[in-house]
């Protein structure tokens, strides 16, 4: 059927979130930053989102849509719900900070002790904001360096907020999520450690992109790994 219902220019959105938040039927959710319409019959096209938007990225448009439909809005919601308290629904996805000062030593002898600080700590699942981000030094390190790397967490977790990620792997622009993350926190610096191979050099473009849009000015360093675990560039 053709009927009135929002549409959002991706160009113009902020990724604000405010259209999420106003728009009572949840048809509106954030993906890679920006505000999406997740299912035209979720939509009643009655606009309460349009006003919340300080971009002017929602307009309303007549098109082909299926018909609002008020059952199905109703099973998102309750979905929606059941899931509010974890992020990603997922229980093991939930923000913490992690104290090894509280935890009693008593690890095995010769085991060495982690220094994660945080979690979650994949850059995808991790928040935009978090207590444990303000005045932290950030690390952010392709997934292969710890396994290349063998005192990854004295040499580079220790002290610092850790978040990772493989842009080969991962279908995703890190430099949104990094941008926000940088720009929403009182980061003190960041270090990128990656490894030799060409692939990683996508996660210190992410970084380096995410400095730039961010609008601040903080010191950063590049740590290049070599795949038999030896530090080639920028020690620190």
């Amino acid at each position: 059927m053709i009927r009135k219902i929002i549409h959002i220019d991706e160009a113009k959105c902020n990724g604000c979130g405010a259209c999420a938040k106003a728009c009572h039927e949840g048809a509106i959710g954030m993906a890679n930053g920006k505000a999406k319409l997740l299912r035209d019959d979720y939509c009643d096209g009655l606009g309460d989102c349009l006003p919340q938007c300080p971009t002017g990225a929602i307009t309303f448009t007549e098109r082909e849509a299926a018909a609002y439909d008020e059952e199905a809005v109703k099973a998102h919601k309750a979905k929606k719900a059941a899931f509010s308290a974890f992020p990603c629904g997922c229980p093991g996805s939930a923000s913490r900070a992690i104290d090894h000062e509280a935890v009693p030593a008593a690890a095995p002898a010769g085991q060495v002790p982690s220094r994660l600080s945080q979690w979650p700590v994949q850059i995808k699942l991790a928040p935009v904001k978090a207590p444990y981000f303000e005045s932290a030094d950030l690390l952010i390190a392709a997934d292969c360096t710890a396994y290349a790397y063998g005192a990854f967490h004295e040499k580079f977790i220790k002290n610092r907020v850790t978040l990772i990620g493989c842009p080969k792997l991962d279908s995703v622009d890190y430099a949104e999520k990094l941008t926000e993350i940088i720009r929403s926190n009182d980061i003190k610096s960041v270090t990128v450690v990656r490894m030799e191979v060409p692939c990683c050099g996508g996660i210190e473009q992410a970084v380096k992109t995410a400095l730039q849009n961010s609008g601040k000015f903080l010191p950063w360093q590049v740590v290049v790994l070599s795949t038999d675990g030896n530090i080639l560039s920028g020690l620190v």
